[in-house]
């Protein structure tokens, strides 16, 4: 067990917290209202400690103690991951790392930020010069750079851009290592990828200088349709119509809008949404091509004007289920990629399969070069081999299916866990410090009790057209 009085006299001034109400708090994320499986698998799992780092010269510090006293540390950000990264399995100590919140410069469209900017912050400091981040998750208001690099891996604006492993979706980050002199390592190109997804298993984040894209007005709209493969096919269109600019194709089969309470007005009776952002000089292209696929506007509004309460993209991505769960706690759903040639036709056969369970959720996204289309059935949660037939389900019909019910990087099946993952797991946290559980360096010794039963839910997760880095040796520097 590690020595707390040890580790804490080693951080000499850096600030901690040890209050057991904060802590059992700060040892929490989103994961228990999004997955019964982890929620049950992660109940009794708390940190020992929280630690707030206020510079760089702290974290370096925390690497530093947490290496000479065997201390686990949890990296946060403000905890609205939902696939437990944030939950420690071994305590130790959580790692705040929102003080450290600085712009340190824009250069015409790109922007280096600390790990614990938010979002919406960066946002905010670069619209005014024409320019915003590519993309967002649906917690934009509260989310941090790091927490969405670490954790994340899409959102609000992937429809054009893609998702973060993407080439060029995240042009740096600077990692810190775990060892009794901690090295500073600057990650650049298809190396970002090794640290991005990871849970913060492999690496304090604790810089990161990613791309911007145009700000343009943007416009929130709903459109109805009477018929939830409409809205599928009219979303393909609308997806690769490349003349149309558009940050947001969120669709909603019935009766997923009617749980909805904001949304539910503008929603009649058996119909399907897509909740979608466009650029407003695009108006009337978009409206041309929605009466072409059989659909209605139901609203219309500049961003964040809306009359539903909130930005439309809170009602999109995680948020759709937040907003679901509100009114049904028992509704949860999979993750499953729809990217292939005849996507329409695979799910297609899925929301004929799942008619009577629950209505389809889907994002449109481009993935690796390709147009996709990520989402499930949402319905009630019975049991976990409930969970595992539509898991299965999903992957008959031609899906990609991915884990949102485990804890642990590889068997979630987002992030491809490759020998250049685990050679650089062993260089920055040779001592399994960082996120231990969840991205092992030793998978022959991992055991089934250790995976947890999530991890054993049927899915080959995402497979990539790229392969992933290169074991080569990062460029690095030695910290002071």
């Amino acid at each position: 067990m590690p020595d707390l009085t040890h580790f804490l006299a080693e951080l000499g001034d850096v600030p901690s917290i040890s209050d057991p109400l904060q802590v059992r708090r700060k040892s929490r994320d989103m994961t228990a209202v999004y997955s019964p499986v982890m929620r049950r698998e992660l109940k009794d799992k708390f940190a020992d400690v929280i630690v707030l780092p206020r510079h760089k010269e702290d974290v370096l510090r925390i690497a530093a103690a947490a290496a000479r006293c065997r201390m686990p540390l949890i990296m946060r950000g403000a905890g609205t991951a939902n696939f437990g990264q944030g939950i420690p399995l071994k305590g130790g100590a959580v790692v705040d790392m929102t003080a450290l919140d600085t712009i340190l410069w824009t250069r015409d469209s790109t922007i280096r930020a600390q790990a614990g900017a938010r979002l919406r912050a960066i946002d905010e400091a670069t619209r005014p010069t024409g320019w915003e981040l590519r993309m967002h998750p649906s917690t934009r208001k509260v989310a941090t750079l790091g927490g969405f690099i670490g954790g994340g891996h899409a959102g609000i604006g992937s429809c054009t851009y893609g998702i973060l492993r993407d080439r060029g979706n995240i042009l740096g980050l600077e990692v810190v290592s775990v060892e009794e002199q901690p090295r500073v390592v600057e990650l650049r190109g298809d190396e970002v990828n090794l640290v991005h997804h990871a849970y913060g298993a492999n690496g304090i984040i604790t810089e990161a200088e990613m791309p911007l894209a145009p700000a343009w007005p943007w416009c929130e709209t709903i459109v109805t349709f009477p018929d939830f493969m409409e809205s599928v096919r009219f979303a393909q269109v609308l997806a690769t119509s490349d003349g149309i600019v558009k940050k947001l194709i969120s669709l909603q089969g019935w009766p997923i809008p009617s749980l909805i309470r904001q949304l539910k007005p503008y929603c009649p009776d058996g119909h399907s949404l897509a909740l979608c952002m466009i650029a407003e000089s695009f108006a009337e292209p978009f409206r041309a091509l929605v009466a072409a696929s059989g659909g209605e506007v139901a609203s219309w509004a500049p961003e964040g004007q809306g009359p539903y309460e909130a930005p439309i993209y809170e009602f999109a991505w995680g948020h759709t289920r937040l907003q679901v769960n509100k009114e049904d706690p028992s509704i949860i759903g999979a993750i499953g990629l729809y990217h292939s040639d005849r996507l329409v036709d695979a799910i297609a056969r899925s929301a004929e399969r799942f008619r009577a369970l629950g209505g389809m959720h889907f994002e449109v996204k481009r993935f690796d070069g390709k147009l996709g289309f990520q989402g499930s059935p949402f319905f009630p949660y019975t049991d976990d081999e409930q969970l595992a037939e539509v898991m299965r389900g999903m992957a008959e019909d031609g899906a990609m299916v991915a884990n949102n019910h485990t804890f642990r990087v590889k068997e979630g099946g987002m992030k491809s866990v490759e020998e250049a993952d685990i050679a650089f797991k062993r260089r920055m946290d040779r001592y399994d410090l960082m996120n231990p559980g969840k991205m092992s360096f030793e998978p022959e010794k991992d055991v089934d009790e250790e995976r947890g039963s999530g991890a054993q839910l049927p899915s080959a997760g995402w497979t990539y057209r790229a392969a992933e880095p290169a074991a080569r040796q990062p460029a690095e520097r030695q910290a002071s």
